[in-house]
């Protein structure tokens, strides 16, 4: 059996769907089918059960599916330990300025304990490049939020975190349980420079174009708030700070934390790195994180 077989029927297998599979596999889904065809003839068994419902694993499947993920991260980690003991395993992240995101820490501990050998070299970006430098090519992977322009990217998400509204503790919907978009109309926002990805730009703008001062860093955002007692959107479980209060809003969708690389990159550190990160941050998820994910998915951010 080929490693690039068993990769194609592990991602049908977890898709349960040939052409999500095929779209995940950057593939047309004939060769694929092909491929899937090929490899039950090799093995002799019938792996997956196709019907008008949809796919469905085989016994035989399930058993081939446990052994195939076993197989392939022990091949992507051969290949990971050969570079650096060549000095060549180097991986380079991109983070949101949100470094202090305790999924943050324990990806880097359990990323670390999986690859020791590996360094990794850390670029931190202000608000203005939700990708982190990974459409100019400064990245290898970015852990960042969505939305943004994901032309040419993989983009898989790892958490959904309910947003607020930042506002300074004086001011009069500062004590309000909740707030709607409406609530907010005619105030000052702040916002980020002319030519910030649109999409961002419109997502912590609610929507709307915004009038107020022009920031580019977290800080930047409490202390145009703080100082100019204009608005704008947080996450709703951070710590504002001194002066400054969280309101939720019921009619924002959740902010999205994504991994995101470049198509077609065969880089098997990033599949590694992928793997890690959303183990760590489903094993962090709070009931509060688990409404905001099914928020997420039932109203995608354009």
């Amino acid at each position: 059996m080929e490693l690039r077989t068993l990769r194609y029927f592990v991602a049908v297998a977890e898709e349960l769907h040939f052409g999500r599979a095929a779209a995940r596999l950057h593939m047309s889904q004939p060769p694929l089918s092909r491929a899937i065809r090929a490899l039950e003839a090799e093995t002799g068994a019938v792996l997956l059960e196709r019907s008008s419902a949809g796919v469905a694993l085989t016994p035989v499947g399930a058993v081939l599916l446990t052994e195939a993920r076993a197989l392939l991260d022990r091949a992507d980690t051969l290949r990971v330990r050969v570079a650096a003991a060549a000095g060549t395993a180097v991986l380079t992240v991109g983070l949101l300025g949100d470094s202090t995101d305790p999924g943050v820490t324990r990806l880097a501990r359990a990323f670390r304990a999986r690859h020791p050998g590996v360094e990794i070299r850390i670029r931190e970006t202000d608000l203005t490049d939700p990708t982190c430098g990974l459409h100019a090519g400064a990245v290898d992977i970015a852990l960042t939020r969505a939305p943004f322009d994901e032309t040419g990217l993989t983009v898989r998400e790892l958490r959904a975190d309910p947003v607020g509204a930042l506002l300074r503790a004086d001011d009069p919907a500062a004590h309000r349980a909740s707030l709607r978009l409406a609530d907010l109309a005619g105030r000052r926002w702040f916002r980020f420079p002319d030519g910030t990805d649109r999409r961002w730009q419109s997502y912590w703008n609610g929507g709307t174009v915004r009038e107020g001062p022009v920031v580019r860093a977290v800080q930047e955002c409490r202390q145009a708030v703080l100082w100019n007692g204009t608005v704008g959107m947080t996450l709703a479980d951070h710590d504002p700070g001194d002066g400054l209060v969280v309101v939720p809003v019921g009619d924002m969708a959740p902010s999205r934390v994504v991994l995101a690389w470049r198509e077609g990159d065969g880089n098997p550190l990033l599949r590694s790195f992928a793997q890690v990160a959303e183990a760590a941050y489903r094993a962090s998820l709070t009931p509060s994180t688990k409404a905001a994910q099914a928020e997420a998915s039932r109203r995608r951010v354009p």
